[in-house]
């Protein structure tokens, strides 16, 4: 199994799914394999983050993807933008058991890196699908030394 990458929330960043400086933000950590190229986060997120009957908001669902396929970027040190989001919610997204976020990159054309996000819980069943399509934009990330 390849090194692990750990991205823990970044005390100045304000991004509402990943920093560590949005109060309001939800701090997600995640973990990038660099051997699989795959990025993993296991969270319970609670009723804060619910919508109706209990179950985790359709909205906060599309956050979990998103930061999860954008993670793939660490892999090539590169700033890339969502530039398209699609989600197939499949069950209910529960807030109160441990749920499993990954996502991989299936391809790149030019710019453009296409991208594929899953949430299942913890018996492995899918509960939602993301599908997005992701910019390159500006220089490469610079890597701390």
């Amino acid at each position: 199994m390849g090194a692990k990458l750990v991205l823990a929330p970044n005390p100045a960043n304000h991004c509402f799914g990943c920093g560590g400086a949005n109060d309001f933000g939800m701090k997600l950590t995640f973990e990038v394999d660099t051997e699989s190229g795959r990025a993993a986060g296991r969270f319970v997120l609670g009723p804060r983050y619910g919508g109706g009957a209990g179950f985790v908001h359709g909205g906060v669902i599309a956050v979990l993807l998103d930061e999860v396929m954008g993670k793939i970027s660490k892999l090539s040190e590169e700033r890339a933008v969502t530039a398209e989001l699609n989600i197939e919610y499949r069950k209910p997204v529960p807030t109160d058991a441990e749920i499993v976020v990954s996502g991989w990159q299936e391809s790149e054309q030019g710019r453009n890196r296409f991208r594929v996000g899953e949430i299942h819980d913890s018996h492995g069943n899918l509960l939602a699908r993301g599908r997005g399509r992701f910019v390159v934009v500006g220089q490469p990330v610079a890597s701390a030394p």
